[in-house]
């Protein structure tokens, strides 16, 4: 069987599990207080170009977007995020779950225009019964997005600008955050991301680690009280040290950008098959996500050999398919797709 379901499917990147095993019988102290966590969060703060920038490990993304988003928001306050964010639809209510409505904006392929957030929020504000509502206190974006599309700089810049005109901070989920950076086109680096935005978290769980997102606040006003406000949220791992040698590998020798380059040239090479096997490429995605429309029996071939995600309900006649790629994806797989098609 070929495995294409998500990019999280495996366990971690030799190169991180080597780290692992090798200290494993090490004594440290807990928390992300140990040397190895510091050294990991030095070579992301030279990565981003942030010398003070605060750095958190975290376990998960839920936990990791559920802590920030509620360490910002005021009690009054909710997030504006496009109606596909993965906080509006797959993280069944986190936010609102800690008293945070999730104010949704209507989407292109994934991204919201810096035009819709503007006007949001002035119209919110020329209601004259804008105090019995919600008020956006904070724009959520990710980088790629839910459909794999991804931001340009202006895109961003446009972003950043209208969130800080209207003074509210700019946070981007950054969960395949590496195959952003190394998509086709990507015209953004980590130094960008981390000049534009007040907040970022920088994926590892399907970027390579085991487990583990490392949050990143850039802007010296938010989550001044970020260690407690982790632990309150369940997302503070004692043994926080492996949390700090994975991001410490990851950020080492360039690995995060081998691995984000390795699966997307997987990606585009499954994409040009089924484009080539005449079936519709769905969505133009330039990173380790591919969407594709195939008639219903062909899915059903297919998965007697290969294993992949729908992307929303099974139609009456076809239906939409996600097939995701990662470090752990080999050139043998996808030439063995590659002749399935055929």
């Amino acid at each position: 069987m070929l495995y294409f379901d998500s990019d999280y499917m495996a366990g971690a990147h030799p190169e991180v599990l080597q780290a692992l095993v090798d200290t494993n019988l090490e004594h440290t102290v807990g928390y992300g207080n140990d040397a190895y966590s510091e050294r990991a969060r030095e070579l992301m703060r030279r990565a981003i170009g942030v010398d003070d920038a605060q750095v958190m490990f975290l376990v998960g993304g839920t936990q990791t977007n559920a802590t920030a988003i509620d360490g910002v928001l005021r009690r009054h306050e909710g997030v504006l995020a496009a109606e596909s964010g993965h906080i509006a639809v797959h993280e069944s209510g986190a936010i609102e779950a800690s008293g945070h409505k999730v104010l949704t904006l209507p989407h292109r392929d994934g991204k919201v225009s810096a035009e819709d957030v503007a006007r949001y929020i002035r119209e919110f504000y020329a209601d004259e019964t804008y105090q019995h509502m919600v008020a956006p206190g904070m724009l959520y974006i990710s980088q790629p997005t839910e459909y794999g599309t991804v931001y340009s700089l202006r895109e961003l810049e446009m972003l950043s600008t209208v969130c800080h005109d209207n003074n509210i901070p700019l946070y981007i989920d950054g969960a395949r955050l590496g195959y952003g950076l190394m998509a086709e086109g990507a015209d953004f680096t980590l130094k960008d991301i981390a000049r534009l935005a007040d907040i970022f978290y920088i994926g590892g769980t399907k970027v390579g680690a085991l487990f583990g997102e490392a949050l990143v606040v850039t802007n010296k006003s938010l989550l001044n009280h970020l260690f407690p406000l982790v632990k309150q949220h369940g997302a503070l791992l004692a043994k926080g040290r492996l949390l700090g040698l994975q991001f410490e590998a990851l950020f080492s020798d360039g690995l995060y950008e081998r691995i984000g380059r390795h699966a997307v040239a997987m990606a585009v090479r499954i994409r040009e098959a089924f484009r080539r096997a005449g079936y519709e490429v769905v969505i133009e995605s330039p990173t380790n996500q591919q969407f594709f429309r195939l008639p219903n029996d062909v899915i059903d071939r297919l998965r007697e050999q290969v294993s992949f995600d729908y992307w929303g309900p099974r139609g009456e006649h076809d239906s939409v398919v996600r097939f995701v790629t990662s470090w752990a994806t080999t050139e043998q797989s996808v030439e063995m797709l590659e002749g399935i098609l055929k």
